[in-house]
């Protein structure tokens, strides 16, 4: 008999249980505790800890804490169970989930997994896990009512009455009706099949012709669709009109989530996936370093500029008080930039074929921004040092990086999206590289050139 759920027991005491094998107690101490404590009781079980807990679990509630824990510690997780009991697990997952957690899984491992299915399962992963995640046909899921439209309403109830245990799981909005070759013709709203004659046909009660998405759909098309329009899902179709699963909005807002994280965490230099503190030292250090070693390299161009101009430097002292504030004021400028059009690449609003317009847009807001912050920093050099030449070189400085900042802030992720490149990534360096560059160069030049009057 399962041990019922108590609030006092401590989540503390998860790893005694474990070690117990006592599944029963487990489950008592995961449900009895705030989800919170939960999530991070888990998270900080061991690895034979963790993959113990899933063995002891039954299917469904090792697939609760599947959902609970972080991705890459899920996926180590299954990894190391046995495939009967990962399979399992993976049933009570809907086909979109199984299809993205076995695509995380080593090859050989998510093979054994699939023969543990049957074959039907298999081949519907299997034909799930072929598509790229970020077009329509990764998003779906499989799970759906489809009907002959020659079926009658007395037809469809016996189904749903027959197969009310299998269907329980579907998300159901809507059925849809389908020829005999599976192509799509209509949908049915639930409320006018129940309240329907019996002996009406599907064909005589549908909506003919529904609005449907490719399965090949891009992401940011779906995005754009979902958008303008207030639908809560659609059916996808393959090329040959076949009805093979439905996106919903939330399928869309889900990814949006993920890749949006993704994003910002490339954009911080942590490459190679998610990273959390529970991961081997060597792992996190090795991802870091990537992208530090990278960056020591960029900062030391950066760098030469100054060691070019290190005479001027040293005869105007002043001028290395303004140096990281010009820096960092482009710098800023530049990441505004990038952010918007990072942001409009997700939504679907722009694409690199969109650069020169937003070059055009980015440059009204950069002279205007320029001009502005060019006569603060300006001002803040004469009031200091009551010299107007220092104020011109060091204001004409900032207004030209942050025109160049917003440029290439605005540009960079759209030509690095038309040559197939990761754009968080590789913006950041880029720009923080650039900008340091010309900011460095415009502050030395300009000050070589007005250096006597400047000491």
């Amino acid at each position: 008999m399962e041990t019922p759920a108590t609030p006092d027991i401590p989540i503390r005491s998860l790893s005694e249980e474990i070690a117990a094998g006592d599944g029963a107690r487990c489950k008592a101490c995961i449900e009895g505790a705030d989800r919170l404590e939960a999530v991070r009781a888990l998270s900080r079980l061991t690895d034979d800890e963790r993959e113990t807990l899933l063995a002891l679990l039954d299917p469904e509630d090792a697939a609760e804490v599947i959902e609970q824990i972080p991705d890459v510690q899920a996926v180590d997780a299954m990894e190391g169970l046995e495939p009967e009991k990962a399979a399992r697990i993976l049933e009570e997952f809907p086909s979109d989930e199984q299809a993205d957690l076995l695509n995380e899984l080593d090859q050989e491992d998510a093979d054994a997994i699939l023969d543990e299915l049957t074959p039907e399962d298999a081949a519907s992963i299997r034909n799930l896990s072929a598509y790229d995640e970020s077009v329509a046909g990764g998003l779906m899921a499989t799970e759906f009512l489809a009907f002959a439209k020659q079926m009658t309403v007395a037809d469809v109830l016996r189904d749903l009455e027959k197969h009310a245990q299998h269907y329980e799981r579907f998300n159901i909005q809507y059925s849809y009706v389908v020829e005999e070759d599976g192509a799509l013709v209509g949908v049915l709203r639930m409320r006018s099949l129940l309240l329907a004659r019996r002996d009406k046909t599907l064909a005589e009660l549908m909506i003919a012709d529904p609005i449907r998405v490719h399965d090949l759909m891009p992401m940011d098309e779906l995005v754009a669709l979902f958008r303008d329009n207030s639908y809560i899902g659609l059916p996808v179709v393959d090329p040959l009109n076949r009805l093979v699963g439905v996106i919903e909005r939330s399928d869309i807002e889900h990814a949006l989530r993920e890749d949006a994280d993704e994003q910002y965490r490339a954009s911080l230099g942590i490459v190679g996936g998610e990273e959390i503190r529970t991961m081997p030292l060597r792992t996190r250090s090795t991802r870091r370093l990537a992208w530090l070693s990278i960056n020591i390299v960029l900062n030391v161009l950066a760098a030469s500029v100054i060691a070019f101009h290190q005479d001027t430097l040293q005869a105007v002292i002043a001028l290395a008080v303004f140096l990281p504030i010009i820096s960092d004021m482009s710098g800023c400028s530049g990441n505004q930039a990038v952010a918007v059009s990072m942001r409009e690449l997700t939504l679907g609003v722009a694409r690199p074929r969109d650069l020169l317009r937003v070059l055009g847009k980015e440059a009204s807001v950069g002279i205007i921004n320029g001009i502005v912050l060019g006569l603060l920093i300006g001002l803040v050099a004469y009031l200091w040092k009551g010299n107007a030449f220092l104020g011109v070189v060091v204001g004409g400085a900032l207004a030209l990086n942050t025109l160049l900042a917003v440029s290439i802030g605005g540009a960079v992720p759209l030509i690095l999206k038309g040559f197939k490149l990761d754009p968080a990534l590789a913006s950041g360096p880029i720009l923080t590289t650039i900008t340091d560059m010309c900011g460095f160069f415009l502050v030395l030049t300009f000050a070589s050139m007005f250096l006597a009057r400047l000491i």
